[in-house]
């Protein structure tokens, strides 16, 4: 049983209809939380989670799943540009919307729940609401302005997840919404400077629990299970999870390639996203390159010291033990960990720190990839070099590793390649990288198809430029070998 949801025998009408279906949610959103539920009662529910909600929606306009448990608002976002989809008329669950605070931070939830009070006093967060979700004469009329304030109290670090409207999400370059103009009346009433950071959702918890943030708001609900990790401040409004369904519609829609592309790049200087992603990429690839050849090297001669006469027992014994984790763990577990604990307390350039992760990565196959370079020189090789009184050093940097190099320089390209790739994972410490722009860009656009199609062209491109490069110095190498 598939659970159709448009016009079969299994169509969903009402909450009741959810029991065996396959039901799409963002990951780590109290519509996780109860669509978990589902899964124990043992009537062939499943759960599937993602980590955008307009990763949901598409799953379920491609009818891969039956439908998705999201918060009200973002819901009516959702539908509204996609003809295909509809909600409920019956609500799944009302919940209170509030401000996560690090349990170690009590004055500053105290601070933020008096200013909350004295903007719903005054009407401000009202009006903040109607700006955005109120009846249409409502909507654009009353902006919050922002306070020419001294910010004599410092910077307060929010964590959000732009993908969520109209709580927050990208305009023009920015991250605006609901919650934002709310943190910024209470930024202004703090004297204080507002730094919003964005993040997948379900590290927002962790980011001001590590004191990366010093606040988390996304449209974050109160419950008695993120208690227990977290404080709340008081709730500052009340919404609710909705279904939506598939109704069986045609989603075909007019929109030519061209005001397509309009939309997704041009509209609101879009395509910056990318450039600004490329640009993090770049810089990332390069950098963590030169730290995983350099450190790689390193290791690498310390094993192969160790191999060839048993010397440098105790770095090549912390040697093995660096690669077998390295190598041994994903790289994402290794970049959070690297942010969220190594540097928890420091504050430390995104940039930085993923350079660092991926080079640290990098170097651990770099150095076996070295390794088995040396390794291939004959050994007759070295020997001569110290029978011409060439120290080791000396003999191992400019007798075998140049020879070593010519041998294992695809092994090096390879890894560049691969190296290149894996900084699309950046976009979970907040870093906006290329694979994160057009995650972005969907996150506004609700179009899957143009944005992740650029991106995957532009990583090919790169691809073909470094493998042709790598290609010509090889055969460099190669004719120099000759003469």
């Amino acid at each position: 049983m598939f659970g159709l949801t448009f016009g079969g025998r299994y169509k969903i009408n009402s909450v009741k209809d959810i029991k065996g279906k396959k039901i799409g949610v963002q990951l780590g959103t109290t519509g996780d939380i109860y669509a978990s539920d589902y899964e124990k009662d043992k009537s062939g529910s499943k759960v599937e989670r993602y980590n955008k909600g307009t990763d949901a929606t598409q799953a379920l306009i491609q009818k891969k799943i039956d439908c998705v448990i999201i918060d009200e608002q973002p819901a009516k976002a959702f539908v509204a540009g996609n003809k295909s989809l509809s909600i409920l008329k019956e609500e799944f669950v009302k919940e209170d919307y509030a401000f996560c605070v690090s349990k170690n931070n009590k004055e500053l939830t105290k601070k933020v729940n008096k200013a909350l009070k004295k903007l719903k006093a005054n009407g401000t967060i009202d009006k903040i609401n109607k700006n955005y979700i109120g009846k249409s004469n409502e909507i654009g009329k009353t902006p919050y302005k922002k306070k020419n304030v001294a910010h004599k109290n410092g910077k307060l670090v929010v964590a959000t997840n732009a993908a969520f409207p109209p709580y927050e999400s990208y305009k023009n370059g920015k991250i605006v919404g609901i919650d934002m103009d709310i943190m910024q009346a209470v930024c202004d009433e703090l004297d204080m400077e507002l730094q919003i950071e964005d993040m997948e959702f379900d590290s927002i918890i962790t980011a001001v629990q590590s004191g990366k943030a010093d606040l988390g708001a996304s449209g974050m609900t109160v419950t008695e299970e993120r208690k227990k990790n977290i404080d709340f401040t008081d709730s500052y409004t009340t919404s609710k999870q909705v279904v939506i369904v598939n109704n069986g519609k045609a989603a075909g829609s007019t929109v030519s390639i061209a005001e397509k592309f309009k939309s997704d790049f041009v509209t609101d200087n879009r395509y910056e996203y990318i450039l600004s992603g490329l640009k993090s990429t770049i810089i990332i690839t390069i950098l963590a390159l030169i730290i995983g050849i350099v450190f790689g090297s390193l290791l690498a001669i310390v094993r192969t010291t160790h191999d060839k006469n048993g010397g440098l027992i105790i770095l090549n014994f912390f040697a093995k033990i660096y690669l077998t984790i390295i190598r041994g763990t994903p790289t994402m577990v290794q970049l959070l960990i690297i942010y969220y604990v190594v540097f928890a307390s420091a504050n430390v350039n995104k940039i930085f720190v993923a350079v660092i992760a991926f080079g640290l990565n990098s170097s651990a196959y770099v150095a076996e990839v070295v390794r088995s370079g040396i390794m291939s020189v004959d050994n007759g090789q070295f020997e001569a070099g110290r029978s011409l009184g060439l120290s080791y050093s000396t003999t191992m940097i400019n007798v075998i590793l140049p020879q070593a190099f010519k041998n294992i320089l695809p092994a090096l390209g390879n890894e560049l390649i691969t190296l290149l790739k894996e900084t699309s994972i950046s976009g979970y410490i907040g870093l906006i990288d290329l694979t994160k722009g057009s995650d972005i860009i969907r996150s506004v656009t609700y179009d899957a198809i143009m944005p992740l199609g650029v991106v995957a062209l532009i990583y090919l491109f790169i691809v073909m430029l470094l493998t042709a490069g790598v290609n010509k110095l090889e055969r460099s190498l190669r004719k120099n070998e000759q003469r």
